[in-house]
């Protein structure tokens, strides 16, 4: 019999304790380097480099990719050029066949198009090479056309390259839900797609990319910041990927090009899809970019690729439970309706193996509880008891999002993809709001 401890680890996974851990050790590190600064202790760690040479926004070239994103484009240029100077702001058309081109030039920042829909990837990569960016500009900043960086993003994003071991910042996401004119689902996935984003920055990526044990699986490419100097170093768009961020970020590690910072102060808002269509869409093709990076790049000795092996086998197991979750839970609670079932050839041994291993009171403590018990802690740190109203319906969203990944994992090896992308359905929205 399966102790509720024990499910609740292999559901929840190792990860979230153990990089949770080393995020606690980083923030007591950088709190108490805050109270050496104040009392004038020599600086050390992060905050040891010298700031006359720091970066600014002047020193940032923004790419902004776009594939037919006329909805958002002038909102978002809107967004950028109030914290960045309006000559960095460069766009990239990929085959566009909407008003995307006009209205970014109209806005007056630097664009180009592709000759066809080459992917993101491809665009991105095209884009650096005609507008020269890394020869212009030290730092490039990869943004989507429907994210708002924050005030604020930049001093604190540009300050974690002050260590010159960082090559590459991430951004921390939020969703925006507001002004979308979403209905219950759209709602639903936001504030799905809101506490995924929580548990994994806050658990898994600001523990990860600590100065002192930095590996991270993704710099997420909704607004990501790298060195130009390494650019020419990745490659951004080998065949076969349908995305390219998680690329990106192996390629960081398994050449050894330096570390990625985050900070949760880095802020940027985008907008996750709004239809349970478009949602389904997009976690197949971040499963599947998934995979397919990681059948692209071998395994090393080091410290990332055993991070990645820990993460993966937890995803597998967790996964793995999470879709029989359903059929467990059939199993044993229909001979509660139905008595005569326990007696039934068939039914009657399923039943009996189950419950050798799992019991209803189990489920509710290993699984029920602390599921709910996260969605209590999220709407805690945003300040939305919203999320406690469809707290039950965030555990079947966790098995559609479980089923999706063993999905993805056959096509990785089996299938390649064009990388080209059609964008989700885009709406206007206040990107202020939480």
């Amino acid at each position: 019999m399966l102790p509720w401890w024990l499910l609740a680890i292999a559901v929840f996974g190792a990860n979230f304790a153990l990089w949770g851990t080393i995020g606690l050790l980083r923030l007591l590190e950088g709190t108490a380097q805050r109270w050496r600064d104040r009392q004038g202790a020599a600086v050390v760690g992060r905050d040891r480099f010298d700031d006359t040479d720091r970066l600014s926004v002047d020193d940032v070239a923004v790419l902004m990719p776009a594939h037919n994103e006329e909805a958002v484009i002038v909102d978002s240029i809107a967004a950028i050029t109030a914290l960045v100077p309006v000559e960095n702001v460069h766009v990239v058309s990929d085959g566009s066949t909407d008003r995307t081109v006009e209205l970014a030039r109209a806005c007056g920042v630097r664009v180009i198009s592709t000759a066809r829909n080459v992917g993101k990837a491809g665009a991105i990569q095209e884009a650096i090479r005609r507008f020269e960016l890394v020869e212009r500009y030290p730092v490039v900043m990869l943004l989507d056309a429907d994210t708002h960086v924050q005030p604020g993003y930049f001093d604190a994003a540009l300050r974690l390259f002050d260590d010159p071991d960082v090559v590459a910042v991430a951004g921390c996401v939020k969703t925006t839900w507001r002004g979308r004119g979403l209905g219950p689902v759209g709602k639903l996935v936001a504030f799905h797609r809101q506490r995924i984003y929580t548990m994994t920055q806050y658990l898994l990526k600001f523990g990860q990319t600590w100065r002192r044990v930095n590996a991270t699986h993704i710099v997420p490419g909704f607004a990501s910041m790298y060195r130009t100097e390494v650019l020419p170093r990745i490659e951004v768009n080998p065949p076969g990927l349908v995305i390219e961020d998680f690329n990106m970020t192996f390629e960081v590690y398994q050449k050894r090009l330096g570390k990625v910072g985050f900070t949760p102060a880095a802020v940027a808002a985008t907008q996750d899809p709004g239809t349970f269509t478009d949602y389904v869409k997009q976690c197949k093709r971040w499963a599947l970019g998934l995979w397919q990076t990681v059948r692209l790049h071998p395994p090393r000795c080091n410290l990332f690729t055993a991070m990645l092996a820990l993460l993966l086998l937890e995803m597998l197991t967790s996964s793995t439970l999470l879709v029989m979750l359903p059929v467990v839970v059939l199993v044993l609670l229909l001979p509660e309706l139905l008595p005569g079932l326990v007696h039934a050839p068939l039914f009657g041994d399923v039943h009996a193996f189950v419950s050798g291993f799992a019991t209803p009171s189990a489920l509710v403590f290993g699984v029920l509880v602390p599921d709910l018990a996260l969605t209590c802690v999220v709407a805690l740190v945003h300040r939305q008891p919203r999320y406690l109203l469809v707290g039950l319906l965030f555990l079947p969203m966790r098995v559609l999002d479980a089923a999706i990944a063993l999905y993805a994992i056959p096509g990785a090896w089996l299938t390649k993809s064009s990388g080209r992308w059609r964008s989700p359905g885009r709406h206007v929205a206040d990107h202020a709001s939480p």
